[in-house]
């Protein structure tokens, strides 16, 4: 397996874990109970709150996908429907929830084993120029184990996304003419368009500008040369993710690895067929 493999690898079977804090009823249930009724107040403020009660510029910064005045809706108002730390409980507390049932059966020392390597790897982790990996690596290591691994999923799974957004920068993009070329790439601008809150209007001047460059065509499909630069993003954002797993070692990082697969599938049937994480189906 390469380096780069290894990374992309792990995330498959790390983010599901993560992920269920976005879809599972029981998340949904305590964002609401919390005062944050609304899809988008619990996601807005259960990614945003260990950053504090920050208003939209720095969210739009460091969320990148999401066009200005979606977040500008969300933010600073969630912030008087719940507080950073309440919000902060409440995505932890409905993340438990959700893992306790998707999980159910484990034996306790495989969830205890994969928790404790899983936490050991988000430990390893460079925060420098990772703001959402840090903020989220500032709170801490839950006692629970279900706790531990939903922490320390979110931990990396942060870190590799603030690493890819740099990516993103480092080629020239921008939030909208990222999600138009994923479009044109794998996933479908009727997922991802609305969930982002782009106009037509912004949707079709990023396809025009990412015509200009050659990476799609008129009509939005992805070229030769946009597959290509979505192959070098990838591995640019796999490089910037390699610390947790060298830190960690070749043969723990594989242990891991077996620990998570049942995990990650449990947690993956859970989730939307259609999701504009871009997820697939994890290895087995």
């Amino acid at each position: 397996m390469t380096r780069m493999h290894q990374a992309r690898r792990m995330w498959t079977l790390f983010e599901p874990l993560h992920a269920v804090t976005y879809f599972a009823p029981e998340c949904r249930e305590h964002f609401e109970a919390a005062g944050l009724r609304g899809f988008w107040r619990g996601y807005f403020a259960g990614r945003a709150a260990p950053l504090g009660a920050v208003g939209a510029p720095p969210v739009v910064a460091a969320f990148f996908g999401f066009a200005p005045g979606t977040v500008h809706r969300a933010l600073p108002d969630v912030w008087t429907r719940a507080t950073p730390e309440r919000a902060i409980s409440a995505r932890l507390d409905g993340a438990r929830a959700a893992l306790a049932r998707l999980l159910d059966g484990t034996a306790a020392d495989h969830l205890s084993e994969a928790a404790d390597l899983l936490a050991e790897a988000a430990a390893y982790a460079d925060t420098a120029g990772r703001v959402l990996g840090a903020a989220n690596a500032a709170l801490g290591v839950p006692e629970d184990v279900l706790g531990k691994l939903w922490q320390a999923a979110t931990v990396l799974r942060e870190h590799r996304g603030d690493g890819h957004v740099a990516a993103l920068v480092v080629h020239g993009l921008d939030g909208c003419e990222t999600q138009a070329w994923r479009s044109g790439l794998d996933l479908r601008r009727d997922h991802l368009q609305p969930a982002r809150g782009w106009t037509d209007e912004e949707w079709a001047a990023a396809v025009d500008r990412l015509a200009g460059r050659g990476w799609l065509s008129a009509a939005g499909a992805a070229t030769r040369t946009g597959v290509e630069a979505h192959d070098a993003i990838e591995a640019m954002t796999d490089r910037a993710a390699m610390r947790p797993w060298d830190g960690l070692g070749e043969e723990r990082t594989a242990r891991l690895a077996e620990l998570l697969t049942p995990l990650a599938h449990a947690a993956y049937r859970d989730l939307p067929a259609w999701n504009p994480i871009g997820l697939p189906e994890p290895p087995r």
